[in-house]
């Protein structure tokens, strides 16, 4: 898992692209990494994020980001 804040710098370049496939990408890894440490509150707010730049690109990825949300009584 990459550091957050390299996820943290990629996500701003990304938004500078106006990539969505790669927010949605980058999103969900920071969403993981803070799942992971515990940091529901945080990881649902970027999975959330995750999940909304998934549906902008049409990711199938927006499936799973939903189901991490749902799984944490998010939706």
């Amino acid at each position: 898992m990459e550091p957050f804040d390299q996820i943290d710098s990629a996500i701003i370049a990304a938004d500078a692209a106006g990539d969505p496939r790669a927010l949605s990408v980058l999103y969900g890894k920071a969403a993981l990494a803070l799942e992971q440490k515990g940091d529901i509150e945080s990881a649902c707010f970027f999975y959330t994020h995750a999940f909304v730049f998934a549906l902008e690109a049409g990711s199938e990825a927006a499936k799973t980001y939903r189901a991490a949300l749902l799984r944490h009584g998010r939706i």
